[in-house]
């Protein structure tokens, strides 16, 4: 079966690096699937747990956004922050989760007082790299 080359990459280490038979990730235009030889795209990666799929087995890794180009050849992922299921601390993953949930509701009770629209994006999106550190992390190991 066909491959292609997969780099995701974070500020500060390269995170994974493998020949892949498949990826689903979610960009800023919704769900995609890539394949091998994959026509060229460039898109904004939306916070949440990347599907690898090699040899009939399928590996999270959570990022936090940031961007993916797929040429038919490789796919390269820089994302702001991104993580395998051994990195992650579930118990931190949970609180920032419960935080963020926290945040929100305060928002939605008092919006004029929080600081409005901005700071709820940015409870949202905390609130989704939490999701998708959680579902990460707490997915069972292919290997098993």
């Amino acid at each position: 079966m066909a491959t292609i080359k997969l780099e995701i990459v974070s500020p500060d280490r390269m995170v994974y690096a493998a020949d892949i038979d498949m990826l689903i990730a979610r960009s800023t235009g919704g769900e995609i699937g890539i394949l091998p030889k994959h026509i060229p795209l460039v898109t904004g990666l939306q916070p949440h747990a990347m599907k690898i799929h090699v040899d009939a087995k399928e590996q999270l890794i959570a990022v936090a956004g940031g961007f993916m180009e797929v040429t038919p050849e490789k796919i390269t992922v820089l994302a702001t922050a991104a993580e395998e299921p051994i990195d992650i601390d579930i118990n931190r993953a949970q609180r920032a989760y419960e935080r963020a949930q926290e945040r929100l509701q305060l928002l939605r009770e008092s919006p004029d007082t929080q600081g409005g629209i901005i700071d709820e994006h940015r409870a949202t999106l905390a609130l989704k790299r939490a999701m998708a550190r959680l579902q990460t992390a707490k997915a069972p190991n292919p290997g098993a």
